[in-house]
């Protein structure tokens, strides 16, 4: 049996207290009414900056794992840092180095270039919220909705809106004027 660590007590401690933030520091072992004023009156963050608890919030949100942008590979050379294929057994299966940079470079040679037409009518569409190939009828239905809709009139002379209104007006211009594919 273990015995409450709070001076004076001989309850049974079967109740465990954090010593500190730090896991490795142990626990206190206390009876039922100690460990409810241990808990009462111990503060987690005690002794941290607000930028130190800001810092620990966020970290804590992911539970301190490592973090990276949605659309992005953390771990695209994952096999070259950590594997040494002597044998090339990843590059038969797509793993290796040069299939790797075969894909990179396949990649880059898709992006489409923002100041060409084809990255213009992309872009025009994203504006829209238009997937590719939408009729002409669909680009006007949707642009007569998004032009009521963010009309400086309607929106109290709102100048996001009349700049929202700018874009959705070029981007219509751009799809129009598409030749027909």
């Amino acid at each position: 049996m273990r015995v409450c660590e709070h001076p004076d007590c001989t309850a049974e401690g079967g109740y465990r207290a954090p010593r500190s933030r730090d896991p490795e520091s142990g626990h206190y072992w206390f009876c039922l009414d100690h460990v409810r004023e241990y808990n009462a009156n111990w503060d987690f963050f005690r002794g941290m900056s607000a930028d130190d608890v800001e810092r620990y919030i966020r970290n804590n949100a992911t539970w301190q794992r490592p973090t990276w942008k949605i659309g992005t590979k953390p771990g695209d050379d994952f096999f070259g840092a950590f594997v040494k294929d002597d044998l090339g057994l990843l590059s038969e299966v797509g793993l290796g180095p040069e299939a790797r940079a075969q894909r990179k470079r396949k990649a880059e040679e898709q992006r489409v270039n923002p100041d060409s037409p084809e990255g213009k009518y992309i872009a025009a569409l994203a504006i829209l919220d238009l997937k590719p190939g939408a009729t002409e009828k669909e680009i006007k239905a949707r642009y007569k909705e998004l032009a009521k809709r963010h009309h400086p009139d309607r929106n109290g002379g709102d100048k996001a809106a009349e700049e929202r209104l700018k874009e959705i007006n070029q981007a219509y211009t751009v799809l129009v004027a598409r030749p027909a594919v």
